[in-house]
C-alpha cells in the first residue's frame, strides 16, 4: 500500500499548465494595505474558474495546547476582519473561547496562489450572526438548527431524524434562530500573499500590522 501511494503521489503534477495559469505578481505595485489586494485576488480566482474559492483552512489551538485545523467558509472580509461562522459549542468554538487567536489559509491552485491570515478573533453580536445565517440557503439554516456539532453521534439514524426535523423547521420558519450560531471575525496582525512561479521563484509578500499602519516585506520562498 505504501508503494502504491508513493507511485500515485509521484504521478501527480503541481500547477499543471492544462488547468493552471501562473500570473505575474509585482509586489512593489501592491497596495499599502492587504484588504484591497485580497479582494482583487479573490475576484480573480472566481473569474479564473476556481471551484469554491471561499473555502479556507481555519487553524486553532486545542484545550491540550495542540494545533487543530478544518475547512470552513469565508463569510466576508472588510475593515473589521475576515469572517466565518460556526456553533459556539462546537470544538472550534470552544477552542476560540479559550484562545481567541487563529490562522486562515485560502488556496487557489488554478492561479497558484494562497493567502495566509493570522490574528485575534472576536464574536459579532448575535443579531449579526442570525442575519448572516438567514441570508444563506435553507440547507445552511437546517444544518445550523440540527446543532450538536462535534458531539458524539450514537447512530446514523439519530442524525437522520434530527436533520429531517431541522429541515422541516427551516422550511416552515426561514427566520428561525439558532442560539449557538456565532459569526466570528479574525482581525489580522499578519497577511501573506503567495504567488507561485514556474521556475520556483515564488513571490511572497507579507503585511504586518503596526500601531501606525501596515508594513510590507518580501519573504524567501
Amino acid at each position: 500500500m505504501a508503494t502504491e501511494l508513493h507511485e500515485l503521489l509521484r504521478s501527480l503534477r503541481v500547477w499543471d499548465p492544462a488547468v493552471t495559469e501562473l500570473p505575474p505578481f509585482a509586489p512593489e505595485a501592491a497596495p499599502a494595505e492587504p484588504l484591497p489586494l485580497f479582494t482583487q485576488w479573490f475576484a480573480e480566482a472566481v473569474a479564473a474558474g476556481e471551484r469554491e474559492p471561499h473555502t479556507m483552512t481555519l487553524a486553532t489551538v486545542g484545550e491540550d495546547g495542540l494545533p487543530d485545523a478544518r475547512i470552513v467558509m469565508l463569510h466576508g472580509a472588510d475593515a473589521d476582519g475576515w469572517a466565518f461562522a460556526t456553533h459556539a459549542t462546537s470544538r472550534k468554538g470552544r477552542q476560540l473561547a479559550a484562545r481567541p487567536y487563529a490562522a486562515l489559509t485560502l488556496y487557489w491552485p488554478v492561479l497558484g496562489r494562497q493567502v495566509r491570515v493570522r490574528g485575534p478573533v472576536t464574536s459579532a453580536p448575535s443579531e449579526e450572526a442570525q442575519a448572516d445565517l438567514h441570508a444563506r440557503s435553507t440547507g445552511a439554516l437546517a444544518a445550523a438548527l440540527t446543532g450538536r456539532q462535534s458531539e458524539v453521534l450514537t447512530s446514523a439514524e439519530e442524525l437522520t431524524g434530527a436533520s429531517e426535523a431541522a429541515w422541516e423547521h427551516a422550511r416552515r420558519n426561514p427566520t428561525a434562530k439558532s442560539p449557538t450560531w456565532t459569526l466570528y471575525r479574525l482581525r489580522p496582525d499578519e497577511v501573506e500573499f503567495f504567488q507561485g512561479d514556474a521556475q520556483r521563484r515564488h513571490v511572497r509578500l507579507a503585511y504586518g500590522r503596526e500601531p501606525d499602519g501596515w508594513v510590507r516585506e518580501l519573504l524567501w520562498p
